[in-house]
């Protein structure tokens, strides 16, 4: 059960490992002074998996939720009372709040964050896409992209053990997977909506291949931004999706959840973000 809406101070926190970089601090110390609720705090703790069940006993009744991520959203599964079905389909849990029976929830707002992150730049249902790599992001874009794509995914990876592993998210989703050589991702800029899941720097090379009406490209990096690829995808006309707006409406989720209150401030939250990354730079 999500817990009812409180003003009294509560505690939250993103874990991690490394966290020194993460952004949730400040989208949802955002997000409770735009709420009101002056009384919460929003930390930041640097926990590996070998931490993470000391962390867990450790924690008290003032504690609404965590925000977690790599390399805990599998770890913190064995920890958890329950998880939503949204968290099963792909193994992966990056929200755990705590009810006021003390039960421990998990769930995954990444998978409905890409789909409302896409929905507010005007994607709401394509007829084919592309996914640039294989990694855990990747499992998650699958799993939005269920959601939304009526066709083919082509997912371009590098290795046969990752074609392997996407052969079996794609069965597991439901999603009609095509898997292709990373040799050949130009040719995924093509795609109606193209979903790079990639680590920094690793789809610069394709930016010259960016065709010259492109469609939508989601790039799940926030930092360094804009990418080469978005930036030559933006330079040509096309919808760019960040991974900045991944991460708010993520973290709306994770606000709605963890206080009770909703709507979450997103323009709130998008400015405070903005303001830190432009901070960093």
């Amino acid at each position: 059960m999500l817990p009812a809406p409180q003003a009294d101070g509560r505690r939250a926190a993103v874990l991690g490992s490394p966290i020194a970089h993460s952004l949730s601090p400040v989208l949802h110390r955002a997000a409770y002074a735009e709420l009101g609720l002056t009384e919460w705090t929003y930390g930041r703790f640097d926990v590996d998996e070998a931490a993470l069940p000391d962390f867990f006993r450790g924690l008290g009744p003032e504690w609404a939720g965590l925000s977690l991520t790599m390399p805990l959203k599998r770890a913190v599964i064995p920890l958890l009372d329950s998880v939503s079905e949204t968290a099963a389909s792909v193994d992966a849990v990056n929200t755990v709040v705590f009810g006021e029976d003390g039960r421990r929830t998990g769930d995954n707002t990444d998978i409905p964050g890409m789909v409302a992150a896409l929905r507010e730049h005007g994607v709401e249902k394509v007829e084919s896409a592309a996914v640039l790599g294989a990694g855990a992001t990747a499992s998650s874009a699958l799993a939005a992209l269920a959601r939304i794509c009526v066709g083919e995914v082509a997912v371009y990876v590098r290795s046969a053990a990752r074609a392997a592993e996407m052969r079996g998210w794609a069965e597991r989703l439901d999603v009609d997977v095509r898997i292709a050589d990373w040799a050949d991702a130009a040719q995924a800029l093509h795609a109606p909506l193209v979903v790079a899941t990639t680590p920094a720097g690793t789809t610069d090379a394709l930016a010259a291949a960016v065709p010259e009406r492109p469609a939508t490209l989601f790039d799940v990096l926030y930092e360094p931004w804009p990418t080469a690829l978005a930036a030559r995808w933006s330079a040509y006309g096309g919808a760019v999706v960040s991974g900045l707006d991944l991460l708010l409406h993520q973290a709306v989720l994770q606000v709605e959840q963890m206080t009770g209150r909703a709507p979450a401030p997103l323009a709130a939250m998008r400015t405070a973000g903005e303001h830190a990354l432009a901070d960093r730079t």
